[in-house]
């Protein structure tokens, strides 16, 4: 494979993930005609159209499909290839692309992402914070760092530390409303609910007692983002469920109080997630071994 060839490549993933020129065209530094013309003599030597375009969209038609799917596999075999060939070497080098969630990749993973550049300077790591899980097959992300289990059995993945989740509330509301002695009770209460993914909403299932048991709650607050439920919560405006990682502090503090500590939802650990490559780069690994040194003490 030529290098221009490689190079057209990459740019037509990159335009297939952001969906329009401009920004793959700041990606590669280029400029928005250079993009252009790229694109015109990609789709000139091949002789199909491989987008439509719209003033400031485009969507890959059906060829557009299958070289984006021979595209990516080829760069993905590339990478795999140098990384195979350079995994003698000691020191950790090149591009690291790193997914995490908005509130706790700000808050916990952009800190360890510092100081991991600081160990390894010859890694460059790009750190994309979202909601929802990314396919990390289709987008090149390298690792993802996420809490509860994915359902892609196409990725390995390895528990960076256990994280239940409880019911919580502040002592204030607990004093005002009584503190729940049965699951039963928490359906009377003012509950905030945290609307995450595809989660049915207001229902709360719990294990106890080896059994599964269900709860329909209502409040008048709710909230796709952690932070700000958590919020609510520490404000008294109700009971909430957050994982002990989120709660260890505020119930250290006195600032929240676990409610009916024998009920807890299926467990929210912490995985670090990756594509099932037959030869993960040193910077991956790295990066890996840092993760479980930072939160459990183990390199």
């Amino acid at each position: 494979m030529n290098t221009d060839l490689a190079s057209h490549l990459r740019f037509f993933v990159l335009l297939a993930r952001y969906g329009n020129l401009a920004s793959a065209a700041r990606e590669l530094n280029l400029t928005p005609p250079a993009a252009t013309k790229r694109l015109a003599q990609l789709e000139a030597r091949l002789g199909v159209r491989l987008v439509n375009r719209t003033t400031r969209h485009v969507s890959l038609t059906a060829e557009g499909e299958t070289y984006l799917h021979h595209a990516s596999r080829i760069l993905d075999e590339i990478r795999e290839m140098e990384d195979a060939v350079s995994s003698s070497h000691a020191v950790p080098k090149g591009l690291l692309r790193v997914n995490a969630t908005l509130g706790f990749g700000r808050t916990t993973i952009a800190p360890i992402v510092s100081d991991f550049v600081k160990r390894y300077p010859q890694v460059e790591v790009q750190l994309d914070l979202t909601d929802r899980p990314v396919d990390l097959v289709e987008s090149g992300i390298d690792l993802a760092i996420r809490f509860g289990t994915l359902p892609d059995q196409r990725l390995n993945a390895r528990r960076v530390m256990p994280n239940r989740r409880f019911m919580c509330a502040s002592p204030r509301y607990l004093e005002q409303h009584g503190v729940p002695e049965r699951l039963d009770d928490v359906a009377r209460h003012t509950c905030i609910v945290h609307r995450q993914n595809d989660d049915a909403y207001g229902i709360w299932r719990f294990e106890h007692a080896g059994r599964t048991e269900t709860v329909k709650v209502h409040g008048k607050l709710s909230s796709n983002d952690g932070d700000i439920v958590l919020g609510w919560a520490l404000d008294g405006h109700g009971i909430l469920v957050r994982s002990e990682w989120d709660l260890a502090k505020y119930v250290e503090s006195g600032r929240l109080r676990v409610v009916l500590p024998d009920y807890t939802q299926p467990s929210a650990d912490l995985f670090v997630y990756y594509s099932n490559r037959r030869n993960q780069s040193a910077r991956a690994r790295a990066f890996i071994d840092y993760l479980m040194e930072r939160f459990t003490g183990e390199g």
